[in-house]
């Protein structure tokens, strides 16, 4: 490619890589404007002076503080039950020989062919049943368990030679201690990706949480971003945003960290089928 050409698709890049980042940039800017500035027209593009008392003004509007460390409780119990419930179960349809393995393993793979909402009440009337409402449990024990974590480390597994298992069962290592010695130390980059998908999915949840929470103590983040409207200052759109980049804060942290291991793990698994 000439100079001239890698310049032009330097260019597009940087344009289309633009545009995405646009509205999180805005958000940001946002955040930090007076309601006037970010009232006025035309709209501003950039704060006059940085007032970070709009941060200050969210944590003092509601319990942020302590919806953050709700948030912060339930995706991290929820990130670590998907990582082993989805590396027990990846093994054990990678490598165990047992009647009917296919066929469980299509049946693991429809459970991500169900929509959410079609599952959402008889998962509300069983935390209801056992009295689970309004806990930690009832946000987190729906969650444990997922289909794509399954299938992620499943194919992942198989990418490695048969000829490894085989050679560790022969000088007498147990399934449990190829698994934990062996396995999941090749299977980092994998590993991370589903431990930064699995504590996204938890760390965005919003329609779940609002059903089952009933306390302002117990409530997590996006509720109570999306309670900001309901505050003096919720009809100024730099309050909404302050707290909206408060929320990003952890999943652009993730994202920044954890890209490399994304791409790695999600495209390593695409060796065999």
């Amino acid at each position: 490619m000439t100079l001239a050409g890698r310049a032009l698709s330097y260019a597009i890049l940087l344009v289309l890589a633009f545009l995405m980042l646009f509205p999180l940039l805005y958000a940001i800017s946002g955040s930090l404007m007076t309601a006037r500035e970010i009232s006025s027209y035309p709209p501003a593009l950039l704060p006059s002076s940085l007032r970070l008392g709009n941060f200050g003004d969210v944590m003092h509007a509601l319990p942020i503080p302590r919806q953050y460390l709700n948030s912060l409780i339930v995706a991290t119990c929820v990130m670590a039950g998907q990582l082993l419930t989805s590396v027990l179960s990846a093994y054990a349809f990678a490598f165990l020989r047992m009647p009917f393995r296919n066929l469980v393993f299509g049946l693991f793979l429809a459970t991500m062919m169900v929509p959410w909402e079609a599952i959402i009440i008889p998962n509300y009337l069983t935390m209801a049943e056992n009295h689970l409402i309004n806990t930690y449990p009832a946000l987190i024990l729906p969650f444990l368990a997922a289909g794509f974590g399954t299938f992620l480390l499943r194919q992942f597994f198989l990418s490695f030679p048969r000829d490894l298992y085989e050679a560790a069962l022969v000088d007498g290592v147990g399934h449990l201690r190829f698994l934990w010695s062996i396995l999941v130390p090749l299977s980092r980059p994998a590993l991370a990706a589903l431990a930064i998908w699995s504590f996204l999915q938890a760390w965005n949840m919003f329609l779940w949480p609002l059903l089952v929470i009933r306390s302002d103590q117990m409530q997590t983040l996006q509720i109570g971003i999306s309670r900001l409207q309901d505050t003096e200052a919720g009809t100024a759109p730099n309050f909404i945003l302050a707290g909206t980049v408060l929320a990003l804060i952890p999943t652009l942290i993730l994202i920044y960290f954890g890209q490399r291991h994304i791409v790695r793990g999600l495209t390593a698994g695409a060796i065999r089928g």
